[in-house]
């Protein structure tokens, strides 16, 4: 399965590394210091040391191991590796030459190269613990030294002697740094590395590592560089299930095996030595409870074994000091789930079978052994796993209905759709759970929807329709095709709507009941095209959920009427609308409409420019999805409306952990895809474009499956056009830019459009004309859109009267000379109110990059000073942002402009006697660019170009353009360019 044995990337382990890096940083200074490295068996300790090695540069690194050998491990085994390593090195003369004193009769105690031991006895002991220290500070004294003693549970005691000495006698100024490895869950409570480990950890300069489980996006990373691809959400959940993160176990989970198939060999040997060490009687009850899961409880244990507390206690102390099992609670959990794995992978058939069916007798018996849902849930399993077919479909459905009531909706969807597994295997099926086979479709299919598993709840669905006759029984279809629709408009599919006024024909209007009101609900949120339609059905669909008593339906109806009556520009009077729904909603517990009103309420927020306020409603969203156990699905959809307002505030990494966090909950798809666009965003103005790039295909992908709205549509086309001028592929860019100006109708969405017609504005050109014929047509509704309006029209040098009959030079001429200004003037006074926009909007980003802009214009309005000032404070907000390009850009642009910025020294005239205006346009002129080529890309008139072209030619005192250019190019005066 695997093309890697071992993943080629060193993954979730960078602060560890970075401890032993300052732990070396300071030997190197002379400083005393050892590192004591802990953690399990095959958490990544070796592969640690050896990444720490490469990276450690002239130091010379000694490693030795420590070898097992019956019960105690061979004497002295890694300082004698390490002394035969330096004999391969250097010669035995040469690390003779080292030895302080010159006699090597001490080492002969390890190497018999060094001829015959010196005498017996503590003297002879001490000698070879000084000879050796002596000859580690002799190597120090050349270059900084690392001594590695790797697998220290193994250590016997001469050893463990030994490297006590040698730590507690470092010496300061010896670039001396000893580091220890050692597997935590082999110290018991009487290993005798424990009182060694706890005693050095007193001592100043010793500090003490311990290497975690990865995370289950770190096992993604592992097993994606493994496979050299992205393995599927299934295949990572069952492996990080089993592995439950140990690096070592998912290399060999992936290697030597299928993801689901049994253990390797190699693997169970590990994993089993512990268990085979354990009394015959203690191995016996720990496969009883490999069948009970990877979390027992001891009263259930007890029934199921047949023993009273005291003999289960007696038989499971070994088990417990050997830390195969570990005490959780008033019960026991393996210390790993692959042990109990490798163990009930090794009982026989008829064993299998009997113990399982034993558990399910004894929770039969008595349920409350086991918390709810627990109970009811492992008991389906135990009657599964017991071949019981009947008992095991009548267990499932119960489990399933114990899941419901806890908000367990992953554990619902997997009991009900054990009971669909089951269905034709159990004759009497629906007399023994009480349904038939389309209302358990019809259950699973919104169970799936809840739990994120949206094709297959449009499959569940789809099937369910097909075994009912829509004409005998309406009611039944109209659920199924509102379920359906409601699925299909999460994945954005062509058709949810027209299910769901299928559904609303479907239940009579003559007189109110439960399912219209639901209908009409669900229907009032897919209808985008028809506000009006829109308003009305969600109107409707309030009113009827008031008049039967469906606080739900009610609630979602008021979101969903609140939602589309409301203007940014007036956002404070419809919060309140917001407000009722909640408490409505919490009328009746339902917690989808609460959650529901956060998405909405805080999307508003955010399309109104309060960004605070609407990362504060998300926020708190999120923490209640996680409540209800929809984090998977509400919980991510809130993800992104945390994240999108974080971006405007400049908070770039906290929104990047957000947007993390909900990507390893594995969200659906368009979730996921909107998730990585906004990653895509930072990535970009960070400078990272192969980040971005990535993120941008990963959500294309998505985005190419359905027909989205335009909330999801045009930021991704924003991205497009921005990823390709980042490469430098202006044409691209300029034809994805006309593209969608041709597919999408921009005048429908003014939140989302404004932004578009923001970037596609910077690429200049014949695209600038039909931007203004749009923007002309396009409302502004709040104060982010008007931020948007004033950065285009500073951009197009574009007049409010210009840009309301969609017409004009772009020079501001008109406006300009009504207000008494020149058309530099004017350009400026235009970009001071868009930084002023976005400044009062608290988005540093748009407000450090407008201040470019600004910067422009005041160094062709002749103020330089001013220009200078706007550059600074832009550089200061793009530096906290940690944006590179952006950053690079206001530096090139101080450079070429002689711009001085904050507390630099002023700088010269301008070259040549050139404005600045001037030498923007001769820069193009050298460049090759035509007149009306350098108009587009200054956003100034040709006949302007032509003016500044015959005032360079004059001051250069050249006859042609070809001259001007061979002047700029003689003299450098673009080379910083």
């Amino acid at each position: 399965m695997s093309i890697h044995a071992v993943s080629p990337l060193f993954v979730g382990r960078a602060g560890e590394l970075s401890a032993l890096e300052r732990a070396l940083a300071g030997a190197r200074t002379g400083a005393a210091s050892t590192v004591l490295v802990g953690g399990e068996a095959g958490v990544g300790k070796t592969r640690l040391v050896r990444e720490f090695a490469d990276r450690a540069g002239e130091a010379m690194v000694l490693v030795g191991g420590c070898m097992e050998l019956g019960t105690e491990g061979l004497p002295f085994a890694p300082f004698t590796a390490v002394l035969r390593g330096l004999v391969r090195e250097l010669g035995r003369d040469g690390v003779a030459a080292l030895v302080p004193g010159g006699t090597t009769r001490g080492l002969a105690r390890l190497l018999p190269e060094f001829g015959e031991p010196d005498g017996d006895g503590s003297e002879a002991r001490a000698r070879l613990f000084e000879q050796l220290l002596g000859l580690l500070e002799r190597l120090a004294e050349d270059r900084p030294v690392v001594l590695v003693v790797e697998d220290a549970h193994w250590a016997d005691r001469s050893t463990r002697d030994l490297l006590s000495f040698l730590v507690r006698y470092q010496r300061a100024g010896v670039r001396l740094l000893i580091v220890v490895t050692y597997r935590a869950d082999e110290l018991h409570r009487t290993h005798p590395l424990r009182p060694l480990l706890a005693e050095l950890g007193r001592i100043d300069w010793v500090a003490r590592l311990e290497l975690r489980r990865l995370t289950r996006k770190e096992v993604v990373e592992q097993a994606a560089s493994i496979l050299e691809r992205e393995p599927s959400g299934s295949d990572m959940d069952l492996i990080y299930a089993r592995s439950e993160g140990n690096p070592l176990f998912v290399e060999a989970l992936l290697s030597e095996s299928g993801v689901g198939e049994a253990l390797p060999e190699s693997l169970r040997d590990l994993l089993l030595a512990g268990v085979e060490r354990l009394p015959d009687d203690t191995q016996e009850l720990l496969r009883v409870a490999s069948a009970g899961g990877q979390r027992i409880e001891h009263d259930l244990l007890s029934a199921v074994a047949g023993r009273d507390d005291v003999a289960l206690s007696n038989a499971l102390r070994p088990a417990v000091a050997g830390n195969v099992l570990v005490v959780d609670g008033e019960g026991y959990s393996f210390r790993h789930a692959l042990i109990r794995e490798a163990l009930h992978d090794d009982l026989l058939p008829g064993e299998h079978t009997r113990l399982h069916t034993r558990f399910a007798e004894a929770l039969e018996r008595d349920l409350s052994i086991l918390p709810v849902p627990r109970g009811a849930i492992e008991l389906a399993h135990h009657w599964h796993a017991a071949h019981d077919t009947t008992w095991a479909l009548i267990s499932a459905w119960h489990a399933a209905a114990a899941a419901r009531r806890s908000a367990a909706y992953d554990e619902q969807l997997r009991m009900l759709s054990r009971v669909l597994e089951l269905w034709d295997q159990v004759p009497d099926a629906a007399e023994r759970i009480g349904t038939d086979h389309v209302d358990v479709l019809r259950q699973t299919a919104t169970v799936a929807h809840l739990a994120g598993e949206y094709e297959r709840s449009i499959a569940l669905a789809t099937a369910g329709l097909a075994e009912i006759d829509e004409t005998a029984e309406p009611a039944r279809a109209a659920r199924l095709l509102r379920q359906r629709g409601l699925t299909g408009y999460d994945l954005s599919r062509p058709g949810h709507v027209d299910d769901l006024r299928r559904a609303a024909s479907l239940v009579p209007a003559d007189k109110p009941s439960r399912l219209r009101a639901q209908v009409l609900e669900s229907l009032a949120r897919m209808l985008y095209d028809d506000w009006q339609e829109r308003i009305s059905t969600a109107q409707l669909a309030m009113e009827l959920g008031h008049e039967v008593g469906d606080a739900n339906t009610e609630a979602h109806a008021l979101i969903s009427l609140t939602w589309a009556r409301c203007q940014f520009s007036d956002i404070d009077t419809y919060l309140d609308g917001f407000a009722e729904a909640r408490r409505i909603a919490a009328t009746a517990d339902a917690h989808n409409a609460m959650l529901r009103g956060a998405i909405s309420e805080s999307d508003v927020l955010e399309g109104a420019g309060r960004h605070e306020r609407a990362a504060q409603v998300a926020r708190d969203g999120i923490a209640e999805a996680e409540r209800y156990g929809v984090a998977r699905t509400s919980g991510t959809f809130l993800s992104i409306n945390l994240a999108e307002p974080l971006w405007s505030l400049g908070r770039w990494d906290e929104a990047l952990k957000v947007i993390e966090h909900a990507l390893e909950l594995m969200p659906p798809p368009p979730y996921r895809a909107s998730l990585q666009g906004l990653a895509s965003d930072i990535a970009l103005a960070r400078g990272r474009v192969d980040r971005a790039e990535e993120l941008f295909a990963a959500s294309r992908s998505v985005l190419a499956r359905g027909r989205f709205r335009d909330q999801s549509v045009l930021p991704h086309a924003c991205r497009e056009v921005e990823l390709l001028v980042a490469r430098g592929r202006l044409d691209e860019a300029r034809e994805a830019a006309a593209r969608t100006l041709r597919a999408q109708d921009l005048v429908a969405s003014p939140r989302y459009a404004w932004p578009l017609l923001v970037v596609i504005a910077q690429l200049g050109g014949d695209l600038v004309a039909e931007l203004r014929s749009v923007a002309g047509r396009l409302e502004t509704e709040g104060d982010c859109q008007e931020a948007h309006r004033l950065t285009f029209m500073a951009l197009t040098g574009l007049s409010e009267s210009e840009l309301e009959s969609g017409s004009g030079s772009g020079v501001g001429s008109e406006a300009g000379s009504a207000a008494g200004l020149d058309g530099a003037s004017w350009r400026l006074k235009m970009w001071d109110a868009a930084v002023a926009a976005w400044a009062g909007l608290r988005e540093p980003y748009s407000e450090a990059w407008t201040l470019e802009g600004a910067a422009r214009a005041a160094l062709e309005a002749g103020d330089r000073q001013g220009a200078g000032a706007r550059l600074a404070r832009a550089r200061e907000l793009a530096e906290q942002l940690g944006a590179a390009p952006l950053v690079e850009r206001l530096d090139a642009f101080a450079r070429r402009g002689r711009v001085a910025v904050a507390d630099e020294p002023a700088p010269d005239g301008l070259p040549l006697g050139l404005t600045a205006r001037e030498l923007e346009v001769l820069r193009h002129v050298a460049e090759g660019h035509s007149n009306r080529e350098i108009a587009g890309e200054l956003f100034i008139s040709v006949k302007t170009v032509s003016v500044h072209v015959s005032n360079i030619l004059a001051k250069l005192g050249v006859a042609s353009r070809g001259e001007a250019s061979a002047v700029a190019h003689r003299i450098r005066l673009f080379a910083d360019d």
